[in-house]
């Protein structure tokens, strides 16, 4: 049986999908942006957990996004 994701990391890799076409440094900012309004600050305490645990689990654009955040 496959160990679940947790919701946040999958909801990010998903946003970070959605704006894989744009530049880098675009997307990062797009994707901090959707992270920053739309997510509920518990949500986004477990995707800064998530990073700081396994940051190469995740897309490189989220970990981006997770920068200009903090």
């Amino acid at each position: 049986m496959a160990a679940t994701v947790p919701a946040e990391r999958r909801m990010a890799d998903d946003i970070a999908r959605n704006h894989s076409h744009l530049p880098a440094d675009v997307a990062a900012q797009a994707i901090a942006g959707h992270i920053g309004r739309f997510w509920d600050p518990r949500m986004r305490q477990k995707l800064y957990a998530a990073v700081d645990a396994d940051a190469g689990a995740l897309d490189p654009l989220v970990v981006a996004a997770v920068r200009l955040l903090r």
